[in-house]
Formats: structure tokens, C-alpha cells, sequence
């Protein structure tokens, strides 16, 4: 592959034959039928190649294509049972690699960004790729001051792609809709495409990361590589080793997945409290699992890697996001209703029964109810498959919810959060994260007059 294919008349080509070739295959799997085959065989089987061919294309083309099958694949648990094997070994290798970009091209654009004698920042450089992504690949490295480092280099003309595939993608999204149940992916694709900006700006990214590992510098739980230098298309960061989630899904211990859900959670809500950015690529590739957590080696840390998307939340998290789970929680339905309504959640045009709200509710903040919460797959395809079948009470309430542009990353980043919960299979003290972290969960203790100020 010469480096990020750039000619949208490729690029499209390529998206367009996945519904051809999703047709294709319907019309295979009916001729199976016709002869006698089990329909779950056949719809097994029709399911496997869908899926191998849709990563496969997806990881090839990288830009907005990868990015949209990374945002997908946290999703995966909640695909039924039966299907979700070959879809878990298609989306772990969108999570952790690409093909790469031509060493040539590595080095042109080194040049260009770091000048002709950009070696001679780096005591030792791999050309090889440790890791490529969506919109850029990274080579581990070891800057002239001794540290390990990490050298992110942007694709040359990923902006081009990204807009193109997400153009292209969006154009058949309804068609892409029943891979993931329960999922409406046009506002995906419409989120991630007005990210485009932001995530090739390696500036934005450097101030995001930078600001992190500031703020987690002597966390005992998470670490975030602090940033060495940064230029345009050159992100530099130092180098951290660790287990990828994505390996832990696969094949991790009990305690590997219980500690790495812990810590998933209490970033994912202690970020934005103490950063004022919530990071909004949550996919498995972004995360490691490092040694020596706060009870020694034996213990494990977080690493968290790629602050391309963030969303800035000044506040931390809405205060009306805790005020409504703590209502929703104490069943206090009527409140419950007049919040969503002036945070704009059910329009003005829109009217809905308290209690059924209530009730599409409740099931959804389960894990918020106990102490600990096991999240699994079978819990998330219980949640997709209420929120997706037509015939149910809970499909009707909620096309007629509306979800406010001011939360419609928050909301992806929390779900995306929970599928990889669900991946992980974790056991998960959620609240204990909520008590501690969110805004309005807990209820404003009314300060009481001391009666010896007054005497």
C-alpha cells in the first residue's frame, strides 16, 4: 500500500461495493435456503463474512472509515452470542493495528515537520510502526535525552479521507444500522465528522494530553504520557509499555478485568472534574494496563494513550446529568420529567407519561443501583435488543426522546464506556465512581445554623 488512500474516487469505490456486497450475500444465503440449510446456519455464516468484509475494508482505508469502525466496535457486545466471535477478532485488530504507511513516506514527512536533520533528535528510531490507527501511526523511538518515546505521525492527506469516508459512510449508514443493534449510526458518523477539525490538530492534541498528565502525574491509579514535543502532523510523547485492553478482553485474568473496569470508570467520570475535558475515544486500543498500581507491583495502573477527541466541559460533567440519575434512582418520576424537559430531552412539542418514562429509565442506571455491578454481554444485549425491537414499549418512548447537541458526545462516550465494560465482563463499584465524581448525584447537604455561632 503507497501511503493513505487518497483519491476519493478509490476511497469510495471501496465503501460503495460494502452494501453491493452486503446484497450480494443476502441473495447467497437465500439460494442456501432454497437448497435446505438450517437458517440459523446460513444466518451465522451470512453474519461472518458481513463482518470480515466491512473491517476489513475499514482497516485498510484508515481515515474516517477506521475511525468509524473503532467508534463501532465497543458495540460489539451487543450483538447476539452466536455472531459476536467473528465480529470480536475482526474489530480487536481495527483497535490495535493497520496496515502501515511506506517507511519513505514516514520520513518525508519527518523532514518536512523536524527538518533534514531530524535524526539527530533521536538517539534511536523504529521505522517499523509500533501501532497504526485512523488517522496516523506511531514509532517508538528514544529522544537525544535518553527517554523512550512515542512518535505519532499524521498520514498525508488524512483530512481529505476522513471527510470523504464519513461523506460516503453517511450515504448508507441505514444499511449498516442492523450490525449493531439498537444503535442509530447517522449521528455517529454525523459526531465524528464534526470532530474532523479538531482530531488532525496535533496542537489541540498536545495542549488535551499535556493537560492530563499534568493533573495525573502522581495519581496512584492512572497515567498519561506527558508530551515531549509537538508539531504539525509530529505528535511526540513519551513511551509507555502495558497490556492493550483489547489483549485483557481477550484473554485477561478476573483481576485484570475487574481492576481495568474500576479504572475505566473512575476516569471516565474523575476526568472532567479535574481536567475540565472528558477524553471521547474510549475504544479499547486507548488504554493500557500498567504494573504497579497503588499495592505494589502486583497491583495495575491505567494508561490512557490519544487525546485527539476530547469535549470540553469546563464544569465537569452537567450537574443535570447526576440531578437526574439520583432522581431517576429515588423514582421520583415527575422531577424526573421536568428535568429532561427544560434540558431539552423531550421537546416542547412532545408530551410523555412521567412513570413510562420512569420505566425506559431504570433498567438503563442498573449498574448505579448496587454496590458492585457485573456488566456482560448478555447484560448489554438485553438493553439493545429493548431499546430495538419495534414491538416494545420502550422502542416507542424512546424515538420520541430527543438528545441535545451539548450531550450527544457525553452520551457516546458513556455508552462506548459501558461496551467496553461489557467486553471486559468486569465487576464494577460504579457508584462509588458517582458518589465521588459526578455532579448533583449526590443530594446538596442543607447547611445548618450552629447554634453556639449565634450565642
Amino acid at each position: 500500500m503507497s501511503d493513505l488512500p487518497r483519491k476519493a474516487v478509490t476511497r469510495t469505490a471501496k465503501l460503495a461495493a460494502l452494501p453491493l456486497g452486503f446484497a450480494g450475500r443476502a441473495t447467497w444465503g437465500l439460494g442456501k435456503r432454497i437448497v435446505g440449510e438450517s437458517a440459523d446456519i446460513v444466518g451465522r455464516e451470512l453474519q461472518q463474512r458481513t463482518a470480515e468484509q466491512l473491517f476489513k475494508v475499514l482497516g485498510e482505508l484508515k481515515g474516517g472509515a477506521m475511525k468509524f469502525g473503532q467508534a463501532m466496535s465497543v458495540f460489539e457486545s451487543a450483538l447476539p452470542e452466536e455472531v459476536a466471535g467473528p465480529y470480536r477478532a475482526a474489530l480487536t485488530k481495527l483497535q490495535e493495528a493497520a496496515p502501515p504507511m511506506p517507511t519513505r513516506t514516514v520520513h518525508t514527512v519527518l523532514a518536512e515537520r523536524l527538518g533534514d536533520d531530524w535524526h539527530d533528535l533521536f538517539e534511536e528510531f523504529e521505522d517499523k510502526p509500533a501501532a497504526a490507527a485512523s488517522i496516523g501511526q506511531v514509532h517508538r523511538a528514544v529522544w537525544h535525552d535518553g527517554r523512550e518515546v512515542a512518535v505519532k505521525v499524521q498520514y498525508p492527506g488524512a483530512g481529505e479521507a476522513l471527510l470523504s469516508d464519513l461523506n460516503q459512510l453517511s450515504r448508507f449508514a441505514r444499511l449498516l444500522g442492523p450490525l449493531i443493534p439498537g444503535m442509530d449510526i447517522k449521528p455517529l458518523i454525523a459526531e465524528l465528522r464534526d470532530r474532523v477539525s479538531e482530531e488532525l490538530d496535533y496542537g489541540l492534541e498536545a495542549q488535551a494530553q499535556q493537560a492530563h498528565a499534568e493533573e495525573f502525574a502522581d495519581d496512584p491509579d492512572v497515567l498519561v504520557p506527558a508530551v515531549v514535543h509537538q508539531c504539525d502532523q509530529v505528535l511526540i510523547t513519551e513511551w509507555i509499555d502495558g497490556v492493550p485492553l483489547s489483549e485483557v478482553i481477550a484473554d485477561g485474568t478476573q483481576g485484570q478485568r475487574d481492576r481495568a473496569g474500576q479504572l475505566l470508570a473512575r476516569f471516565l467520570f474523575s476526568g472532567p472534574a479535574r481536567t475540565g475535558l472528558l477524553h471521547a475515544d474510549p475504544h479499547p486500543g486507548n488504554f493500557r494496563l500498567l504494573p504497579g498500581g497503588p499495592d505494589g507491583e502486583d497491583d495495575w495502573r491505567l494508561g490512557v494513550l490519544d487525546f485527539g477527541t476530547v469535549d470540553r466541559l469546563p464544569g465537569g460533567l452537567p450537574t443535570p446529568i447526576g440531578d437526574s440519575l439520583r432522581m431517576t434512582l429515588d423514582g421520583q418520576a415527575e422531577a424526573v420529567y421536568e428535568l429532561l424537559c427544560a434540558e431539552g430531552f423531550v421537546k416542547d412539542s412532545i408530551e410523555l407519561d412521567p412513570d413510562a418514562v420512569l420505566d425506559y429509565l431504570l433498567p438503563i442506571i442498573e449498574p448505579a443501583r448496587v454496590e458492585a455491578f457485573t456488566f456482560t454481554r448478555g447484560w448489554m444485549r438485553s438493553q439493545a435488543g429493548r431499546v430495538a425491537d419495534p414491538r416494545s414499549p420502550a422502542y416507542q418512548l424512546g424515538k420520541r426522546l430527543n438528545l441535545p447537541p451539548a450531550y450527544l458526545l457525553i452520551h457516546r462516550v458513556t455508552l462506548s464506556t459501558i461496551g467496553v465494560l461489557c467486553q471486559l465482563g468486569s465487576t464494577v463499584r460504579l457508584r462509588e465512581e458517582l458518589e465521588e465524581w459526578l455532579p448533583g448525584f449526590l443530594p446538596e447537604v442543607e447547611e445548618t445554623e450552629d447554634p453556639a455561632a449565634e450565642a
